[in-house]
């Protein structure tokens, strides 16, 4: 006849104290704790099914109370009355929980960052998954990425536009389409359902266009270009930006006509620029090189940035913001036409270049002190090496210089 077993008691079970070996205290009809040598308290069910003898996990103490496992006991014995086996019926809930998991919003944003860090600047790529931990995963990350709606993302951004980041909501928004995307081409959604909230956020009222003025945050901007992993043409064009500082629809209309490496100049007619007066770019020996590097791949057209659907016409007026967007720069941190104001600042208020200097390669207004406008060569001489004091202390960012702040030495 089987030995009568004694119920345990919850005293027996908060008492029960770890030994050499596991050990395991009966509570009857199959249910027992597995006391583990580091002190672990282990629920198993003990069944018989078919003619094999099985154990089903149903938890660990304290989190799952005496009561609960006897409670899990009785489900377990449900099952088994109705032929079926509870822990084979565990293993498919547990695999079908990890699908759910893995295919969660959360996991997949992670899969999307890790993917595509490498081709971010690290700090950039830093901000991009503390936005997403902080604003994002708290709310939607857990949900099955194919079952989140338009509404629920909206509601996300909803809450930061509230907090008064709304510049924050809409780079959240652009990197939410991003990951959405991505779920697309690795067949975990359908659709993109950011793509319905275009118009949803007020736009981020910015009165000039973004820059960085700060030397510090210029040179990964810098770092990233010289690592640009896109198109030769776009990261040429990319790379001659700051160096020249010229208005974009100059810069991607340039024409090799206009263009006299020799005597390292840039001469761009009075048609296309915005005050219709001729101007002349003096061209550091840096851009010269990087002219020298694409005149073998565009020089036989007439473009020195030939759009690369049509070499009949020049480079669209997105591909150098896009590109830098695509190394993970937002609209808010910088545009093509910023790299302006970022030389305009630096020039003037770190290397101590005269301003008339600065505004004249700048193509702006000047007059001389007699009322009348500068001519394209005023100053020439001055403005050559202004071009090249530019370019090397650019150089001298990239390469780690230590950025001396002429307006903190001065205070």
């Amino acid at each position: 006849m089987p030995k009568r077993i004694t119920p345990l008691s919850d005293t027996q079970v908060r008492s029960a104290k770890p030994q050499v070996k596991e050990y395991k205290l009966m509570d009857g009809f199959g249910l027992f704790l597995l006391v583990t040598p580091t002190g672990g308290k282990l629920w198993r069910f003990d069944y018989r099914y078919g003619d094999k003898r099985k154990a089903v996990s149903l938890g660990a103490y304290p989190a799952i109370t005496l009561a609960d496992a006897r409670q899990r006991r009785e489900e377990a014995k449900k099952l088994l009355a109705n032929g079926v086996d509870p822990g084979e019926t565990k293993k498919a809930q547990k695999a079908s929980q990890s699908e759910k998991d893995a295919n969660s919003f959360e996991v997949i944003a992670r899969e999307w960052h890790a993917k595509f860090a490498h081709t971010w600047v690290a700090s950039h790529a830093q901000h991009k998954l503390e936005r997403l931990e902080k604003n994002v995963f708290p709310w939607i990350g857990s949900r099955p990425i194919a079952e989140i709606t338009a509404p629920e993302v909206l509601s996300v951004l909803r809450r930061m536009e509230a907090r008064g980041i709304l510049d924050t909501a809409h780079r959240v928004r652009f990197e939410c389409g991003a990951i959405f995307r991505y779920a697309i081409a690795t067949g975990r959604v359908d659709r993109d359902p950011v793509a319905d909230l275009k118009g949803a956020l007020p736009p981020v009222k910015n009165g000039n266009y973004a820059a960085p003025t700060d030397p510090k945050d210029v040179a990964p901007i810098l770092r990233a270009i010289d690592a640009f992993q896109g198109s030769f043409v776009v990261k040429c064009a990319l790379q001659l930006a700051p160096l020249l500082f010229v208005r974009p629809g100059e810069l991607r209309a340039a024409e090799w006509t206009e263009i006299d490496l020799e005597s390292a100049e840039w001469n761009i007619p009075a048609g296309r620029m915005k005050k219709k007066i001729a101007h002349l770019v003096p061209l550091p020996h840096q851009a010269v090189e990087i002219l020298k590097s694409l005149q073998p791949l565009t020089g036989h057209s007439r473009y020195v940035f030939p759009c690369h659907r049509s070499p009949l016409r020049c480079m669209s007026e997105n591909a150098v913001n896009a590109g830098l967007r695509r190394m993970g720069f937002e609209k808010s941190e910088i545009t093509g036409h910023g790299f302006r104001a970022m030389a305009r600042t630096i020039l003037d208020e770190v290397l101590q270049v005269r301003p008339d200097f600065i505004e004249h390669q700048l193509a702006h207004a000047v007059k001389d002190p007699n009322g009348r406008a500068y001519n394209r060569t005023a100053h020439l001489v001055e403005r050559k090496k202004m071009m090249q004091l530019w370019a090397d202390y650019l150089d001298g960012l990239k390469a780690g210089a230590k950025v001396i702040d002429i307006r903190r030495e001065a205070a």
